[in-house]
């Protein structure tokens, strides 16, 4: 398969009006397509394999909170990098997820070509999948390279987007103390 997408680099560094074989760019072909399956590496996994058995019992039913995990991710419109950080709060329901878990999460989603809203949902469904728990939050901030390096060409511009599951969609109060504790 790596050969394949590296044949498919050198025909658009040609198509670009480059020459594939000059220096600099001989084995350019080969390390895009390696960097391409690297960032588009999740469709490879799933959530049974990331999550191994990592849910433990728990009588707590306070929130817990894992902020700022970093996210790359490639936007699905233009083939180029979303940058940013995920937040993930949920309410126990007689369950805990290893921490660790909540990156592998965000990573295996985000390590596919994605839309913002879409990878938002995908964490925070999956989240609710193996905790079974009263409630879960997600929000992203991330920047994207293709309004920063394209078209508008906004260097500023960030987007958040967000997702409330159970309590934290129906309690006001549960929402306002997560929204709290990330900003």
């Amino acid at each position: 398969m790596s050969d394949d997408i590296a044949h498919h680099y050198r025909q658009i560094i040609t198509a670009l009006g480059e020459d594939p074989d000059r220096e600099g760019l001989r084995d350019t072909p080969k390390r895009a397509a390696k960097a391409m399956q690297f960032l588009n590496a999740g469709y490879n996994q799933s959530l049974g394999e990331i999550i191994n058995g990592a849910v433990f019992e728990s009588h707590t039913d306070e929130m817990v909170l894992v902020k700022d995990i970093e996210l790359y991710s490639m936007c699905e419109h233009h083939l180029l990098p979303f940058i940013g950080k995920c937040h993930i709060a949920y309410l126990p329901n007689g369950k805990v997820l290893g921490l660790s878990k909540f990156a592998r999460i965000v990573d295996m989603f985000a390590r596919r070509m994605q839309i913002q809203e879409n990878l938002t949902l995908q964490i925070a469904d999956a989240v609710q999948e193996v905790t079974q728990a009263k409630g879960v939050a997600v929000v992203i901030e991330a920047r994207h390279l293709c309004m920063m390096m394209r078209g508008v060409e906004k260097q500023n511009s960030s987007m958040t987007s967000s997702v409330m599951l159970g309590r934290f969609r129906s309690d006001q109060a549960t929402r306002q103390e997560f929204l709290m504790l990330i900003n």
